[in-house]
């Protein structure tokens, strides 16, 4: 079966470390077994967020008078830093295992949106670490930088439009019928447009990563989507007396309830994204427990047919 497993920037870079590149290969290191556990029965391709690192990024400031990097270079530094790091723990992990001749591939990969998105007037994607108000306050008179609140802390919000097409779909495509492991759409992709002249820009903006993948997963066929995160499943009620985790759900009664928008909201409307497209399984929970996430004994699964929801 050929899966697409979504890893989130946070789980990267984790709230609260030093962020370094030795604390990222560690995170990175963790995810690794799981993920190499399950490429001997399926073909894999793992795309990631990077909303921590390419928001630090952008925090660097250049010689005086010169211009900052728009988003569109910094996601492509972050596609290319994280891919890196991804992959060479994966080479790190085979060696361990004695299993070397795997082959690994990481995709910079380009995503088309509309210049018409609405999402360039209301930016709503978190990106850099967060601040209290009088940082924020100096930095958005500073840099022209927008913030909103993130579980307490403010942090900045940026355009984050909808995918519209994953250019290296075909190449992914042959990738895998070659027999390789596939690392791609990171960051959600490298944002571009096409100009009235028919033109490729970029453009400024970091597109949802779990949108991506699972447009992504969509174009190549995946029959299953995994959007590996912190929490076991995806929670009615999260943070009230009658929390309760979802084990079976379909996507209509999915959307019959309101997941935050700067949390769960946006992997559950992935999921619900590609189940309908596809008529496939999406499945939300732990990287660690991945395997049980393929079988269905842990996380939450979305399906497209209408059956009673199951709790845990």
């Amino acid at each position: 079966m050929r899966v697409v497993v979504a890893l989130g920037g946070n789980a990267i870079a984790k709230r609260g470390q030093p962020f370094t590149v030795e604390e990222q290969r560690a995170n990175i290191r963790v995810a690794c077994a799981p993920l190499l556990d399950i490429c001997e029965d399926h073909e894999l391709v793992i795309t990631h967020g990077n909303g921590p690192q390419v928001g630090m990024l952008a925090l660097r400031r250049g010689p005086a008078g010169s211009q900052d990097m728009p988003l569109d270079v910094l996601g492509a530094e972050t596609q290319g830093m994280i891919g890196y790091l991804i992959e060479s723990e994966l080479r790190n992990a085979l060696v361990e295992r004695h299993e070397q001749q795997r082959m690994i591939t990481t995709v910079l990969t380009l995503v088309e949106v509309s210049l018409d998105d609405p999402a360039f007037s209301h930016p709503t994607k978190f990106v850099g670490p967060g601040y209290e108000p009088e940082q924020a306050r100096v930095l958005g008179a500073d840099q022209h930088w927008a913030f909103a609140d993130d579980g307490g802390s403010l942090r900045r919000v940026v355009p984050s439009p909808r995918p519209r097409r994953v250019v290296q779909v075909d190449s992914t495509k042959r990738l895998l019928a070659a027999g390789h492991l596939v690392i791609c759409v990171g960051g959600g992709g490298i944002p571009i447009a096409r100009d009235a002249s028919g033109q490729f820009i970029g453009v400024e903006a970091v597109v949802d990563k779990d949108a991506s993948s699972a447009l992504l997963a969509s174009e190549i066929g995946a029959g299953v989507l995994v959007m590996a995160t912190d929490a076991d499943a995806v929670m009615l009620d999260w943070g009230t007396p009658r929390q309760r985790a979802l084990r079976t759900v379909s996507v209509s009664e999915l959307e019959r309830h309101h997941f935050a928008a700067g949390s769960m909201g946006p992997k559950v409307a992935a999921a619900a994204q590609f189940v309908t497209h596809t008529g496939a399984t999406a499945v939300i929970g732990r990287l660690s427990q991945l395997e049980q996430l393929l079988a269905g004994t842990a996380g939450t699964t979305i399906v497209a047919a209408e059956q009673e929801t199951q709790l845990y």
